[in-house]
């Protein structure tokens, strides 16, 4: 089962630290057989005492601040995407090509909300964009031939499989290997000093500078939640793959945006190196390593660096180098088979493998940070990687209980206090939930009026929104 105890001990974590915790849990939030409400509040309450920790040390505080993990306002950032609107326009959160389909002999999903994969996926069918079309083609061929023959085109399907299928596959076997939070020494440079804090609201990452080099969704959720304590981030996309706006209107608060060709900006991006702290990369293992941007290029670029790794399937496996996002790592993982039934495979009540995975990373960059700069052995550059598999992998771990269903995840289900709720924390409070409404806020920005969901994370003294909304896609400039 998910607890925010053994996330904290993946971390490094003091778990004397954990009596700093307060959980408010809201029964109904986040509905599913598999503890998904568990997992949620576990990362984003394990990435606030990260955040608490460090902002403690910064300031010179002999505690701690208290940390408050509410359920309302983690299942309503876990879903932010599907709360947003546009000037009153909700946007698309799948593209009509992007779905489950039958085959000869069984299911597969398809990803093909980025035009240059919808290309891909259409030339492996060899069909027009019509979903008729591609129904056609897919009803007489495997799953797996399916898989197979997308992939090598360079798109994106995934087979259904069982969780006892997915624990026969060989990149299950490597993720098992694994842990959930995994940290690599880069080199033995001191890092930069972090100057003090003082005032509130406190900022943790105040004076950091972050490049981040990812996309959707779990390494731009990272990225957003550092700029929410206080870091400057600086997002670099390649000019000729643009985001989607929406996507990128959800996921750039307290961000600024920028293009950059690093085949032929190399220059400009030396300097952005030189100065920055953390590198947050979010693109699948190896495709960013042409440029010189492997964790080990980076630090001996820039000694004393963080980097910080996210991918879909891990950075190792038969499947290390694939493409993958969220909803194909649930179909892959066993996941969609037990929330679905024998007819139609299902879906967790969020993207919550890439909220949580995106929590995850920044908890693990705020907790090298604190290491580098007052752990018994300071400084040294420092790799923390995560893959949504393997957090695929810590839900399910576990997590069937006898009766388990939509609303089987009730009072006392674990016997920790009322659903489950944290036994290790301050604090554990149950009160209804009556949906996203208290967590949702309203600003202007350069992109329009936006209503959005607040910030999750949350600590005594600590900021309560972004400081800045989000602007059009590569609107700033590329440096500091």
């Amino acid at each position: 089962m998910p607890d925010i105890g053994s996330v904290w001990g993946e971390l490094g974590g003091d778990p004397a630290l954990l009596a700093r915790v307060s959980t408010v849990v809201r029964p109904g939030a986040l509905p599913a057989r598999l503890p998904v409400r568990e997992l949620a509040r576990a990362c984003v309450g394990a990435c606030a005492l990260a955040a608490a920790e460090l902002g403690a040390h910064r300031a010179g505080r002999a505690g701690v601040p208290r940390v408050t993990v509410d359920d309302g306002a983690v299942a309503t950032a876990f879903t932010g995407e599907r709360h947003l609107l546009v000037d009153g326009r909700a946007p698309q959160a799948f593209a009509p090509l992007s779905r489950f389909w039958p085959t000869a002999d069984g299911w597969v999903r398809t990803h093909a909300n980025y035009p240059h994969h919808r290309a891909r996926l259409l030339r492996a069918l060899g069909v027009p964009e019509d979903p008729a079309a591609v129904e056609s083609a897919l009803r007489d061929r495997s799953a797996l031939e399916v898989e197979e023959t997308v992939y090598a085109a360079g798109g994106l399907a995934v087979a259904l499989r069982t969780p006892a299928e997915w624990a026969g596959h060989d990149q299950a076997a490597a993720l098992a290997t694994r842990p959930l939070v995994e940290h690599v020494r880069l080199d033995t440079t001191r890092a930069r000093a972090l100057p003090p804090l003082d005032g509130t609201p406190l900022l943790p990452a105040a004076g950091l500078r972050v490049l981040d080099l990812t996309r959707v969704l779990a390494g731009p959720v990272a990225t957003r939640t550092l700029a929410l304590l206080g870091a400057d981030v600086l997002r670099l996309d390649a000019p000729h793959l643009p985001e989607l706006p929406d996507q990128h209107a959800d996921t750039g608060f307290g961000k600024r945006s920028a293009t950059l060709d690093l085949a032929a900006g190399g220059d400009r991006f030396e300097e952005l190196l030189a100065a920055a702290d953390v590198v947050v990369t979010g693109y699948r293992p190896g495709a960013l390593d042409r440029f010189g941007l492997s964790p080990e290029a980076l630090a001996e670029r820039r000694p004393g660096l963080v980097v910080a790794q996210v991918s879909a399937w891990g950075a190792y496996g038969p499947w290390g180098g694939r493409r993958g996002f969220d909803s194909l790592v649930q179909v892959a993982t066993g996941i969609a088979a037990a929330e679905g039934s024998p007819q139609r495979p299902g879906a967790l009540p969020a993207q919550a493998l890439d909220h949580g995975t995106g929590y995850l990373l920044a908890a693990a960059v705020l907790r090298a940070l604190t290491e580098q700069a007052y752990g018994d052995a300071a400084g040294r550059g420092r790799l923390v990687r995560l893959a949504l598999a393997r957090t695929a992998a810590w839900l399910q771990d576990g997590s069937h209980r006898p009766g388990d269903g939509a609303a089987a995840h009730g009072a006392g289900a674990d016997g920790a206090g009322a659903d489950g709720g944290e036994a290790d924390g301050a604090g554990v409070r149950a009160v209804p939930y009556d949906g996203p409404a208290p967590w949702l806020a309203e600003t202007d920005s350069p992109v329009g009026r936006l209503r959005y969901a607040r910030p999750a994370v949350s600590f005594a003294d600590g900021p309560h929104d972004w400081a800045r909304p989000p602007g059009p896609w590569g609107a700033d400039a590329a440096r500091w």
